[in-house]
């Protein structure tokens, strides 16, 4: 009862902070008997929780930082989910004993459930997956070993568009399963050391594989960048497809990375991306040249609607943005690491909503009767979903406006720029068709690039 409840809670918790959650590889995950869920860890408690919301599997028991437990309510919580914890040696001098937990791990895979790990250890924001940890692979070659059940890891890619930031997207891929079958076990009874760092290399090219992964992030910058300026102009991204295109893109820059004409392409973008930051543009509207009339027309058509639907969001907007207010100022202030941002920004409104409900629907209560505090709640949630609506439009509204200022105050500049990302999207095409790999299946093909929209582009 406890567990569906916090699994309730999980699903409510991601499907409001993050605006689209997608999905790719869930039919690589068994329908029944053990599994290990091995994912990589850039931002803090979220992963584990989009994890339990999306993997299928129930119950989902999470190996934890001992230390997430000196906190007595967050501790109680990993209890009844079945969380184990495990002590860090970094964190304690070498010195830690954690035979305890490996056995209630293994009893939790031997009965048929799932437990989850994160095997770069600690959560993180670099640009590329960690050096793994080794207790990923003791644990499924030891459980395997044993003989008792066959033992499955599945990778598990978390992939975010920006990460700590309400309403934004999500991809999540479950990569080809690794089963520790025969010859597995025979190599761990023949060498434990050898067999389980070999796992453990699977394992991270596995993971690396469903992961987005650069050497830098100044590097994974300008591939983003050059993948804006590469994408037809009618092409709609899913994050699944954004992130696979990201992939292909870094990879051709290690091919290519030492090639005058790379280098000189790379310097080009850079220059291009700080004159935009510059000016306060995003590469997003120099896209198409849209006329001010026009622009103002779209405005007028979004404003409208925005205003029509104001009247349901306003309660929602009065009870809900001094939470979220709360909110961001607990995660930017209060944070240690900028991986447990989004976290602590829902700590905070879990934390503040359910008081906040109970306040107004007392009140509501006491001056107007149970049926109205009954009516009342009722309200808050469809507002709040109104509400949210609204927030996000108002804020697409705003950046608009600004943009069609921009271009009415600065039309000779606008127009270089204009003239300098024609430039770019030529030749990142070419250099994309100098360096892709040729056994990978082209995203885009000759006709996207050839559509009337995409045109804007390129004139």
């Amino acid at each position: 009862m406890i567990q569906r409840l916090i699994n309730s809670m999980v699903n409510l918790i991601t499907n409001t902070f993050f605006r689209r959650i997608d999905v790719v590889g869930d039919e690589n995950i068994p329908p029944d008997g053990p599994v290990i869920f091995a994912g990589n860890h850039p931002n803090a408690l979220m992963d584990g929780w989009l994890l339990t919301a999306r993997c299928g599997r129930r119950p989902l028991h999470f190996v934890a930082n001992a230390k997430l437990w000196k906190y007595p309510l967050l501790g109680r919580l990993l209890d009844a989910s079945g969380a184990v914890p495990v002590y860090r040696r970094e964190e304690h001098q070498g010195e830690v004993d954690n035979s305890g937990a490996f056995d209630r791990l293994f009893e939790v895979i031997e009965s048929g459930n799932c437990i989850g790990v994160f095997p770069e250890g600690v959560s993180h924001t670099e640009s590329q997956l960690a050096k793994l940890k080794t207790g990923t692979a003791r644990i499924a070659l030891t459980v395997a070993a044993r003989g008792k059940v066959a033992v499955t890891i599945i990778p598990c890619g978390l992939n975010y568009i920006h990460r700590d930031r309400f309403r934004s997207q999500v991809l999540i891929e479950f990569g080809e399963p690794i089963a520790i079958g025969d010859t597995w076990i025979q190599k761990f009874r023949t060498d434990e050391r050898d067999a389980i760092q070999e796992l453990t290399d699977y394992l991270a090219n596995s993971l690396k594989a469903v992961t987005l992964n650069a050497p830098d992030w100044s590097t994974l910058r300008f591939i983003q960048t050059a993948r804006r300026l590469y994408k037809p102009a009618t092409a709609h991204l899913t994050p699944a497809t954004y992130v696979e295109l990201n992939r292909r893109f870094v990879k051709s820059w290690e091919r290519s990375c030492q090639e005058p004409e790379a280098i000189a392409f790379r310097a080009r973008v850079e220059d291009y991306q700080s004159r935009l930051e510059a000016m306060g543009l995003k590469d997003y509207q120099l896209r198409t040249k849209i006329s001010v009339g026009k622009a103002f027309r779209r405005l007028m058509g979004r404003s409208i609607l925005a205003i029509l639907l104001l009247p349901l969001a306003i309660p929602g907007l009065l009870l809900h943005l001094p939470v979220g207010w709360v909110a961001a100022v607990v995660g930017e202030r209060f944070s240690y690491e900028t991986d447990d941002v989004a976290t602590l920004k829902v700590f905070a409104a879990v934390a503040l909503l359910p008081l906040l409900y109970l306040v107004a629907a007392f009140l509501i209560g006491n001056y107007f009767g149970l049926g109205w505090a009954i009516v009342a709640a009722v309200v808050f949630v469809i507002s709040f979903s109104t509400s949210l609506w609204v927030i996000e439009a108002q804020a697409t509204l705003l950046s608009s406006m600004a943009s069609i200022l921009r271009r009415t105050r600065l039309r000779s500049e606008i127009d270089d720029l204009h003239a300098i990302r024609a430039e770019l999207v030529t030749t990142v095409r070419q250099l994309a068709d100098r360096f892709a790999d040729p056994d990978s299946p082209r995203i885009f093909t000759p006709d996207h690039f050839g559509q009337p929209g995409d045109a804007d582009e390129t004139n």
